[in-house]
């Protein structure tokens, strides 16, 4: 999806009443106004608003006007008018100006960031920053999922657009942001055990089949000798012992229900064998599969 994916977003106007409001990082925004224009030649004359109106342009030229300023503005430029801002926009005659925009308050609640505080939402709270920017991000895709959101409307919708809707919020911010109040420290990442805990969850999805390192590996895009060295060092066990451990708890937990057999638990954890099964049961747990279901599993505690 990309900038021209935007000139299909004609029905981004039918999110009036589907999306008015949602949170975001501290701050409530509530919007007002959603608003496309084809590429034909049109003019906004001086205005301002309440709220924050933001165009994002997708095709064509034209000029953005804000106080005494002129800005030349065309395909891929995202432009701002804050609250107050008396402002004007007029297409050019020769290339006309298609836009998506949208008009949005932003108020901060108990949770919001300090008055000196600086982040994302810098860029729309202050009054001196940029009101040009060529930094939309992934603004043509939020816009665009947006409007897709629009018809039909289906179940869902209303948490899908609280989500969307705050991308679109936060990702307008930063267009106008500078780099300094974006730049944050990235919070700590423990990949290794990430990695380790979706191996175990791939074991934990598969016990009823055959499993091989080879597969569980795939799962996590690691080498077999890679994804084998990271579990054991993060387990102390390898990934077939620690299938084999997972199997038959699973096992000591079925066979308390009376109902199948013990070879119809077997299967259901991974042992086509009843005999393998009963030798590895009785090995790990110290009885019979038999004896574990007779004494309600308690002979192992």
């Amino acid at each position: 999806m990309s900038l021209a994916d935007v000139a299909g977003a004609g029905r981004l106007p039918e999110l009036a009443g589907l999306l008015d409001t949602c949170q975001v990082a501290g701050f409530r925004a509530d919007f007002v106004s959603w608003g496309f224009y084809p590429k034909l030649a049109w003019r906004n004359y001086w205005h301002r608003h309440s709220f924050h109106e933001v165009c994002l342009a997708y095709t064509g030229a034209g000029r953005f006007s804000v106080g005494g300023e002129h800005h030349e503005v065309g395909t891929g430029d995202v432009f701002l008018a804050r609250p107050g801002d008396v402002h004007e926009i007029e297409s050019s005659q020769a290339d006309p100006l298609g836009i998506a925009y949208w008009g949005f308050t932003l108020r901060g609640g108990q949770d919001a960031p300090g008055p000196d505080e600086r982040g994302w939402w810098s860029g729309l709270t202050d009054a001196a920053g940029p009101v040009v920017s060529r930094r939309t991000g992934s603004l043509a895709e939020v816009v665009t999922a947006l409007a897709g959101y629009a018809d039909p409307v289906r179940s869902g919708y209303d948490a899908g657009l609280a989500g969307l809707g705050a991308a679109l919020v936060v990702d307008t911010a930063r267009a106008f942001a500078s780099e300094d109040d974006l730049r944050v420290d990235p919070p700590p990442r423990e990949l290794p055990s990430r990695v380790v805990t979706a191996m175990r969850r791939h074991l934990a999805d598969n016990l009823c089949r055959p499993v091989r390192v080879r597969d569980v590996a795939a799962a996590v895009h690691l080498s077999e000798r890679h994804a084998e060295r990271l579990f054991r060092e993060q387990t102390g066990a390898s990934l077939m012992a620690t299938l084999r451990r997972m199997r038959l708890e699973l096992a000591a937990t079925l066979l308390l229900d009376p109902a199948p057999t013990v070879t119809e638990v077997a299967r259901a954890c991974g042992y086509p064998d009843v005999r393998a099964f009963s030798t590895a049961f009785r090995r790990l747990h110290g009885h019979s599969p038999l004896e574990h279901r007779a004494h309600i599993g308690t002979l192992h505690i």
